[in-house]
């Protein structure tokens, strides 16, 4: 086997067809930043700079929970290089921020609630002149008992003003005193993810003459942060503009506020441009992490193994703060039964605070945690009833028209039963050789020191879902404005590209509509009116949708005078590849020649179909749409060292429609690799709230050689009316589906309950039979 084996690899969905388009929605067409990030020319964040630049360092605290007693900044104030110092005393707007709820200081004043929690600010001429003015900031600290486990937060004393206890949701569907033939519990533990953006955080804070600032940053939700920044700062949000620098990736909310705000902070009071650049420790520090998560689950089935009730008790650790964990536990409780018909239903879910490290959104949150779950109790239901894992699921899939336990109808594409033929079809991977030539096939690799003897190859399944766009009545709207001159198309959306696709989406769309080659995206700034984030397909969905209404306005506009001319409808013409035809062939012409140095833009909005919160028993409608996904994981384990070799992982997806082809593959192997380290590696580990090597060595992400074979088996096409083009979101269902279907795999290898997340090796030993 060669070395190109170990890397991503896939397997075409569909059969062969006539070559794809060159431009438009269906072609493969590549990013535009591809090439400068490629040879590394791509302006970053980090790489910014400015006439008279100071450098900014943040003073974290050193302990999860303590009382401050007294700041003392005079010493780092006298130091040569040093131009200011701010704590909260130097906030003149609100003190409070947060994502979902305002309740994060931006500078803790009287207690400190995590490690890593920022106290003070500095700029200086140089950047190791910050770190130590920094340093030399004195804090006298009373340090206090830290509360870690998420179960002692409902009795301990108030961590915060608004108490320990964030949301409580209990859900209720159905007759609670429904019981099954067969009844099975589980115990479950998932740890802490980061989202370890490719890029630490980094930006620059320019001061206006206006008394303003600009704001240099990887943001991801530029409108939000401009009016968390300005009401810190005390202005009106007009005086604060957020210009989005080159994202090196973004997997969730990459960019810590109390990373941003600090550095306008500073800028206006020394009215020197500002920089930060955060360092590895200081990223894993600030920014949030997926909510580690302990759940306690019940599954009652007949004796046929159709699915009678689900009793579940969902708990999450938000860390200090709020955040988004409400919409967080939300999706925990409404997925909490998987993409399956569950007649009754009774799920409690909180979300409590503690000294933890704080946590947010991260790809899949909420549904990852529970699919780890529900999966392994399908295990558990399929061994006690003696039926194979896949057929069991297949007995209790759901369908398009079926209820969710919040009593909303899926009345999306939800074609699961197909996804999991797809997987369950698709031909086993050969076994490895007794002794294989090359010893890397061996889990663990070449240094684990294992036999081959002692090798179990497992096979497991696992069925995903997500949701689609924000939830519970957020108001999901995004606008954008196409423009047309000299034959070139410019797209102007506030949509940022994250890595996502969306700049090449929007070029594809327009390519589309108006048969313009050359479409360039303009890039991104709060001038423009806002998009939202740029998270759960939103931009597909949402700003793809905005640019295609102003795309088709332009192209009224460009045939309506053809129309009139000719004596018929707009409807009655096309455009195809740059040239207009009318039905009857009687019009021809090039877009070029109708346009006619004509300069023609329009500006459009998309916003869906409302949702409602959850009521008091968790019922509502929502959510907006979802997406499916079917995967069968083979592993092979080391059942004496308990390592594991994922070997490979068939995946089936409904994508509603298949946009770019490339693009699609990539998103799909993303979420699929990101999985593979929520299953295998990726924990933050915390010793009483203390963060344990916040660094890129002792928090292993996985590598080439970890990614298995990935199978793309089937991509199923069946297009969401209520979407634009149809497609649904592509990159968070793998992530949520992966893991568990890992954790599947290995339970049949070993015989292991496998109860937590990431997997760790003695979960997967045998000893004895056991």
């Amino acid at each position: 086997m060669s070395n190109e084996t170990a890397t991503t690899t896939t397997v075409e969905a569909a059969p062969a067809q006539d070559p794809s388009p060159q431009h438009g929605l269906g072609a493969s067409l590549p990013s535009a930043e591809s090439r400068a990030k490629t040879e590394g020319t791509f302006p970053y964040a980090a790489d910014l700079w400015a006439e008279g630049l100071l450098w900014a360092a943040v003073l974290r605290s050193p302990h999860p929970h303590a009382r401050i007693v007294s700041i003392d900044t005079s010493h780092a104030l006298q130091m040569v290089g040093v131009r200011a110092v701010v704590t909260h005393e130097d906030v003149p707007g609100s003190a409070m921020y947060g994502r979902g709820t305002a309740d994060r200081p931006v500078f803790a004043s009287e207690v400190v609630r995590h490690h890593g929690e920022p106290i003070a600010a500095v700029a200086a001429d140089h950047p190791d002149t910050a770190r130590m003015a920094a340093a030399a900031v004195i804090v006298e600290y009373e340090v206090l008992d830290p509360v870690t486990d998420p179960e002692q937060a409902f009795e301990a004393e108030p961590l915060h003003p608004d108490g320990n206890l964030i949301r409580h949701i209990p859900l209720r569907h159905g007759d609670s005193e429904a019981a099954g033939d067969i009844v099975v519990e589980g115990l479950y533990r998932i740890g802490r993810q980061d989202p370890a953006p490719i890029g630490a955080e980094a930006g620059l804070a320019v001061p206006r003459p206006d008394g303003g600032v600009e704001l240099y940053l990887a943001s991801t939700d530029p409108h939000a942060d401009r009016d968390t920044a300005a009401a810190c700062y005390g202005l009106e949000p007009e005086r604060v503009k957020v210009v989005v620098t080159g994202v090196p990736g973004a997997t969730a909310d990459r960019e810590d506020q109390g990373f941003q705000l600090p550095l306008g902070l500073l800028a206006l009071k020394t009215g020197c441009p500002v920089k930060l650049a955060a360092t590895r420790e200081e990223s894993f520090l600030g920014h949030v992490h997926r909510h580690p998560t302990l759940l306690r689950y019940r599954h009652h089935a007949d004796a046929d193994g159709r699915l009678v009730k689900v009793e579940a008790q969902i708990l999450l650790d938000a860390g200090a703060y709020a955040d988004t964990s409400s919409e967080a536990l939300a999706t925990a409780v409404s997925f909490a039964c998987g993409p399956y018909v569950v007649p009754n239903a009774f799920i409690e879910g909180w979300v409590v605070r503690t000294n933890n490290p704080p946590s947010g959104h991260v790809r899949g949150e909420g549904a990852m945690q529970v699919c780890a779950a529900y999966e392994a109790q399908m295990d558990k239901l399929a061994k006690k009833l003696g039926l194979d894992p896949a057929e069991l699921r297949m007995r209790n899939v759901m369908a398009t028209g079926d209820v969710l336990p919040t009593g909303q109808s899926v009345t999306c594409p939800a074609p699961v039963a197909e996804l999991l033929q797809a997987v369950r079809d698709f031909p086993l991977p050969a076994l490895p050789k007794d002794t294989p030539a090359e010893e890397w096939l061996l889990p663990g690799g070449p240094e684990g020191a294992g036999e081959p003897g002692a090798v179990r190859r497992g096979v497991g399944y696992s069925l995903g879902m997500v949701h689609m766009l924000g939830a519970e009545g957020a108001d999901e709207v995004s606008t954008a404005t196409v423009k047309v001159h000299d034959g070139v198309a410019t797209v102007l959306c506030a949509a940022v590209e994250t890595g996502q696709g969306f700049a090449t989406l929007a070029r594809q769309i327009v390519q589309e509509t108006l048969g313009i080659e050359e479409v360039h995206v303009a890039s991104v700034d709060t001038d423009q009116p806002p998009a939202g984030p740029g998270c759960r397909g939103r931009h597909t969905w949402v700003s793809g949708g905005a640019v295609e209404r102003a795309a088709k306005m332009v192209r009224t506009q460009l045939l309506q005078p053809l129309a009139h001319k000719f004596g018929m409808s707009t409807e009655l013409l096309q455009i195809t590849d740059g040239k207009i035809t009318s039905y009857d062939g009687v019009l021809s012409t090039t877009v070029t020649e109708a346009l006619d140095g004509k300069e023609l833009w329009a500006t459009a909005q998309c916003r869906p179909h409302p949702t409602e919160p959850l009521d008091d028993a968790g019922q509502g409608d929502a959510f907006v749409g979802m997406a499916f996904c079917a995967i069968r994981a083979v592993v092979d384990v080391d059942i004496e060292l308990g390592s594991v070799r994922v070997v490979e992982l068939a995946l089936a997806q409904d994508v509603g429609r298949i946009l770019n082809p490339a693009q699609l593959r990539a998103r799909i192997e993303a979420g699929v690799t990101q999985g593979v380290g929520a299953a295998l590696t990726e924990n933050l580990r915390t010793a009483r709230g203390l963060v344990r090597h916040p660094d890129l060595t002792g928090y292993a992400l996985p590598t080439a050689l970890d990614t298995p074979d990935i199978r793309i088996v089937k991509l199923l096409e069946e297009r969401d009316v209520v979407a634009p083009f149809g497609a649904k979101s592509a990159s968070a269902v793998p992530v949520v589906t992966t893991p568990a279907a890992i954790a599947s795999a290995v339970r049949a290898a070993t015989g292991r309950p496998v109860n937590r997340l990431p997997i760790r090796p003695q979960a997967a030993v045998v000893t004895n039979g056991h």
